[in-house]
């Protein structure tokens, strides 16, 4: 299965220099790197990026990340993938940009 980061551009580059990161602020706050499935990705991106643009979406295989990975009760109960480790550069099976198109967020056709 695979699991979505939404990362600002300055996240994905400090993830490309340094091959791991903590992710984002709030990541590091709660001490876990949050993720969504696909089905809850567009509502994490107008939730909590609204009106940013210039994201990165990466994609990363469940399988990739273990123990480490729990899934938890979050958002209106809907259980959340949460990354109880530095996100891995090497676990990123995929990358796209995140444009913003009229006010939201343009994800991947075959998310």
């Amino acid at each position: 299965m695979r699991i979505y980061k939404i990362l600002r551009a300055e996240e994905w580059a400090e993830l490309q220099a340094k091959g791991v990161s903590q992710g984002a602020p709030i990541d590091v706050a709660d001490g876990y790197v949050h993720f969504s499935t696909a089905d809850q990705a567009l509502e994490t991106a107008a939730k909590h990026f609204a009106g940013e643009d210039g994201l990165i979406l990466a994609a990363v295989d469940t399988d990739a990340l273990g123990a480490d990975l729990k899934w938890e009760v979050s958002r209106g109960g809907a259980k959340f993938p949460h990354l109880y480790a530095p996100l891995r550069l090497a676990d990123v099976v995929w990358h796209a940009p995140l444009p913003l198109v009229d006010g939201a967020h343009d994800f991947p056709e075959d998310l």
